[in-house]
């Protein structure tokens, strides 16, 4: 056998911070295990589980853009709380167990709490929207509102809310956005290597509440237009960093059997924002 391993998958991947907290944390632990980045398109989704099923030296892998909805069918069981996406795979006894941890890193960056007697915006309709919806329903915030390309899938996403949730295009963001307790991107736009985020949402900002907050879930590059956008209206900011080191935090102690060493947040947000 070789050295113990995880990974993290997508396609692109290039853009994940994933391998420096997890060998940050392997490192501060005194671990001897690897954290790899490895691309995986699509096409390959099967193959590739096909093949680490085999591997006795893999231990997991994270999952990210934009296999973590379509990899739901190549498991042996999902514990997602109903969220209906994974971005966390382990291996137990044989089998493929997905698990979502973005409801974590959710909570993390929200910690302040959120006003649930308005509703939220969202950006996207994907594994990221799902676990955003699922972690705002948890905090008793039960009033969505979804800016979508994809509507119908939007729509299907909504579904479960039925009267609390409206579904809008970007062409009426400043509809969607009106009188929002706080904006959510999540969705890859703004991130480097994706399309930037639409100006119909950045000249819709002023349209949130007074004390809205705008949370933007990617993380390449950390400040994004979005995020600078929202700061000069004066507008609360949350940076992807906080959900991504959070949901790290539940992945490393499923793929590694241990929570990552407490103590260095500091010193790590420091390494991810070099």
């Amino acid at each position: 056998m070789g050295v113990p391993y995880a990974e993290v998958i997508g396609d692109p991947i290039a853009h994940s911070k994933s391998p420096l907290i997890h060998k940050f944390w392997l490192d501060k632990a005194g671990l001897d295990f690897d954290f790899r980045r490895t691309q995986v398109p699509g096409r390959q989704l099967s193959d590739f589980l096909r093949s680490r099923r085999e591997d006795r030296d893999w231990r997991g892998c994270s999952v990210t853009i934009p296999h973590k909805e379509a990899i739901l069918g190549h498991l042996d069981e999902c514990r997602m709380w109903g969220v209906q996406a994974v971005n966390c795979v382990v291996p137990q006894e044989g089998r493929l167990i997905g698990h979502n941890t973005d409801m974590t890193g959710i909570a993390r960056a929200l910690a302040e709490g959120v006003e649930t007697s308005a509703p939220v915006c969202l950006i996207g309709a994907g594994g990221a929207a799902r676990a955003a919806i699922a972690a705002l329903d948890l905090l008793a915030v039960y009033q969505f509102r979804l800016i979508a390309r994809d509507q119908a899938k939007a729509r299907v996403l909504v579904e479960p809310y039925d009267a609390y949730a409206r579904v809008f295009g970007f062409d009426a963001a400043d509809e969607a956005m009106s009188g929002c307790t706080g904006l959510i991107n999540a969705s890859p736009l703004g991130m480097e290597g994706f399309d930037p985020i639409p100006g119909q949402v950045l000249d819709s900002l002023d349209s949130l509440g007074r004390d809205a907050f705008v949370f933007d879930m990617v993380y390449a590059p950390v400040r994004t237009e979005l995020l600078r956008r929202a700061a000069a209206l004066g507008l609360g900011c949350v940076d992807g960093l906080d959900m991504l080191v959070g949901q790290a935090e539940h992945a490393f102690q499923l793929l590694f059997g241990k929570p990552p060493p407490a103590g260095h947040d500091g010193e790590l947000r420091e390494l991810l924002t070099r």
